[in-house]
């Protein structure tokens, strides 16, 4: 049980020096203890010190769980709160923001190397292999050149990262689009607003100091990464490098305390401020991009996808991770053909990946979890779009085939009658080298929730070239019924697959394939990503 301060302490400061783990602070004058760093001295000493060295009759009181309800404090005012809209908000989508976001989902899986002095860094070629960006880890959060750790000391602080500060550093990303310099102006969040964004609001198991601890743990993490980026000339962008530069600037963290009848003080709440690193001079930065001289690179942060990260943590980390690396792979186009062998290095890492390549019930193993965080990613609407040729029905998750059985009775009844009788069947098992052709198989695209992306606006003939205005109504003419039939049965889908790709019913492509129905523009061109390698 941790010690405070009451209101009776006459603040003369002999305690402190006393404090093997500084857990005794100053704010404002006055002496308080850090509930977060004070374990009674254990492994210290066999009682706690700061009482021992207390010279008056007023020492440090147990901490007790506060009753009741933590009332307001008088805080600070901080930044507005993000996803005004219920769903979603800009953010900072620029590569230190990805690749920071990697190191912090992905941790050890990483390929860390140490350089000359011993210090441990990850690297990345960028800008077209034509400059690098480098993370390394660093010592202390106040510094502003700040010193990176040595080997040793990097590997434990690495192992101690949490995946859902990723969440907190897309959200100090989605903070920093709303100032107009962030490079020079900070932001301030508070407890409250960290905890709604990532969930822990909902999290009724855990205590107020439970909840607090963990907060500022994980804002803190990303604010430990220190960035090198070497930069050629892109466009109008002259070539630039940073050195040491800290990815975010944890100003200050500010605690507030309520006292409660015996005068003894509980923390009741934490207030952050933090000011981007200079990388958002260069990434960040409306009026460099105006002039052609810096980058502006933003994106849309789902709402969904911190509160799911807080939920999957635990028990589809691996689901984490593709969730995050997607949010930032997507942006870069729909159109992203993924290779199973990338999504599960980027899940598992590349050691793991290498060991299941050699032991049997590893490679088992790997695949069981591919196919269940392939199947949560489905379940929150990242919808995989497998490729007939590469990633066929016979290699595909149990659960994707599962999609094709029909709601209604009669159908159903007749689905599992021709199953029965096909060569291959719906409960068959999985063919010897499945692990070999899972290795060469892609992904053709997700197909993403609500909240992820604003769909781009259709072409029209203002603001097409005349030269292209003819092939476009061409295009749009050409898809009929008959084709999209002979199309679906060469890739080898059946018309509720398609449907739920299309996200219609499957009646809506039985009235299609007849010629009941003319396609729209926008599920056209759903079809014509899905059946073009065969039309």
């Amino acid at each position: 049980m941790a010690h405070t301060i009451s209101s009776q302490c006459i603040n003369c400061g002999d305690c402190t020096p006393q404090c093997p783990t500084n857990a005794i602070k100053v704010d404002d004058g006055e002496l308080w203890i850090d509930p977060l760093l004070c374990n009674d001295c254990a492994g210290y000493a066999d009682s706690p010190q700061c009482v021992i060295a207390c010279p008056v009759n007023r020492p440090p009181l147990p901490l007790h769980p506060k009753k009741g309800r933590y009332k307001t404090t008088l805080r600070i005012p901080t930044s507005p709160d993000l996803f005004a809209n219920g769903k979603n908000n800009s953010f900072a989508s620029a590569i230190a923001i990805w690749e920071a976001c990697n190191v912090l989902a992905q941790r050890q899986s990483l390929p860390w190397s140490t350089d000359a002095e011993g210090k441990l860094y990850y690297e990345r070629q960028v800008n077209g292999g034509r400059g690098t960006i480098v993370f390394r880890l660093t010592h202390g959060l106040n510094s502003e050149t700040p010193r990176p750790l040595e080997k040793k000391a990097a590997l434990a602080a690495l192992a101690k990262f949490d995946i859902r500060a990723a969440s907190l550093h897309l959200a100090y990303a989605a903070h920093a689009t709303a100032l107009e310099q962030p490079w020079e102006q900070e932001f301030i969040l508070s407890d409250q607003q960290i905890a709604s964004y990532l969930g822990l609001e909902k999290r009724k198991d855990m205590s107020k100091l439970a909840k607090l601890n963990l907060i500022k743990e994980l804002a803190q993490q990303p604010c430990k990464l220190q960035l090198d980026i070497n930069w050629a000339k892109q466009g109008g962008v002259q070539e630039f490098t940073l050195t040491q530069s800290r990815l975010w600037h944890l100003l200050e963290i500010k605690h507030h305390f309520q006292e409660d009848d015996l005068g003894c003080k509980h923390l009741a709440g934490l207030t952050f401020k933090v000011r981007a690193g200079t990388w958002a001079k260069y990434f960040l930065n409306q009026r460099g991009a105006k002039e052609n001289t810096a980058f502006y690179q933003y994106s849309s942060l789902p709402k969904s996808i911190l509160s799911t990260v807080t939920t999957l943590w635990q028990q589809h980390e691996g689901a984490c991770r593709l969730l995050l690396w997607l949010l930032f792979k997507t942006k870069m186009g729909q159109e992203q053909r993924l290779t199973i062998l990338t999504l599960m290095r980027i899940a598992y890492g590349e050691a793991k990946v290498l060991q299941a390549a050699s032991q049997r019930e590893e490679r088992k193993r790997l695949i069981r979890s591919f196919e269940s965080d392939l199947e949560v990613l489905n379940h929150y609407g990242l919808k995989p779009i497998f490729d007939p040729l590469s990633y066929p029905a016979d290699i595909q998750p149990f659960w994707a085939r599962l999609v094709d059985i029909p709601d209604d009775p009669e159908a159903a009844l007749e689905f599992w009658t021709s199953d029965s009788s096909n060569g291959l069947r719906l409960n068959e098992a999985a063919p010897r080298d499945k692990w070999n052709r899972l290795l060469q198989a892609r992904l053709l695209a997700f197909d993403l929730p609500e909240g992820w992306q604003i769909p781009p606006t259709p072409p029209t003939k203002k603001n097409l070239p005349r030269s292209q205005r003819k092939a476009t109504n061409q295009q749009l003419l050409s898809l009929s019924g008959q084709q999209i039939v002979s199309a679906r049965k060469s890739l080898q889908l059946s018309q509720r697959a398609l449907a739920n790709h299309v996200s219609k019913s499957q009646s809506w492509v039985r009235d299609i394939e007849n010629g009941r129905l003319q396609v729209g523009f926008k599920e056209q061109q759903i079809l014509l990503r899905i059946l073009g390698r065969v039309l």
